[in-house]
């Protein structure tokens, strides 16, 4: 059996693939599978389904939706549930189960691994099979409940972070030409992340596109500025500096600053 966050949540087993039609037992299987292992205590899986307004009645109607997820997940090639009842609560007993945000986080830390052996060929490898394995926002852009919500932000973040580690390496191999466009898509849906300016920046010098790169600058420290009132960060405005010499010691400051091919 596998489960997949990393979109909507769905479950893919030998007999294809099987999804929830219900937000509230999709809340209840992402809370447990994220707890995988764990005991979770029967208030806290109310609070995570109803937060602070929980029905008169809701110890039953969680009764009924760990019956009828016991009833899913038994579905299929299996025949029985891994959800089990020890006290005060449940546990989802994961087992030889794969969880495919586990597989992401050791794809992305063996590619993290190769990048700081300068090994940048089999990071790139790395990170793009780790990103591969994303369908959509994680869970699906489920934001219900308390634990479901902060881990599909925990999983997001990972996500920017290989993005960028990924970015780091291909321009180390020279790249450049492919990551601008991807670059400037990035910077429209975030707009505050330093990193990808500094990587687009330096993407466009390489490739003889100087007065773009100086207007990415610009634009960087204007956002940042009037969204955040806060100046560029120091590498920014080092290889900002770099480029606007020009001179031989540009070449350099790239290098210091881990962006050269």
């Amino acid at each position: 059996m596998r489960y997949e966050l990393l979109g909507s949540l769905r479950v893919v087993g030998d007999d294809g693939i099987h999804v929830l039609s219900a937000k509230k037992k999709e809340i209840l299987l992402a809370t447990l599978l994220i707890r995988g292992g764990q005991v979770v205590t029967k208030d806290q899986l109310v609070d995570e389904l109803w937060g602070d307004r929980p029905p008169s009645r809701a110890t039953a109607a969680l009764h009924v939706y760990i019956s009828q997820l016991r009833a899913f997940l038994a579905a299929g090639e299996r025949e029985w549930s891994p959800i089990v009842t020890r006290s005060p609560g449940y546990l989802l007993e994961l087992g030889a189960d794969e969880l495919d945000f586990q597989l992401f986080q050791r794809l992305t830390t063996q590619g993290r691994s190769h990048a700081r052996g300068q090994r940048h060929e089999q990071a790139v490898e790395c990170f793009e099979q780790a990103l591969a394995l994303w369908r959509g926002p994680a869970l699906g852009g489920l934001k219900e409940g308390r634990t479901v919500a902060g881990f599909a932000t925990w999983l997001e973040e990972l996500r920017l972070e290989c993005v960028e580690l990924n970015i780091t390496s291909k321009l180390a191999l020279g790249h450049d030409h492919e990551l601008i466009g991807v670059l400037y898509a990035l910077l429209l849906e975030h707009p505050l992340h330093e990193a990808f300016y500094q990587g687009l920046m330096a993407a466009l010098y390489r490739v003889g596109r100087r007065a773009d790169a100086l207007q990415v600058y610009r634009r960087a420290r204007d956002v940042l500025r009037g969204d955040l009132g806060i100046e560029p960060c120091r590498p920014l405005r080092e290889l900002h500096q770099a480029i606007l010499r020009a001179e031989d010691d540009a070449g350099s400051s790239l290098v210091r600053l881990g962006l050269t091919g």
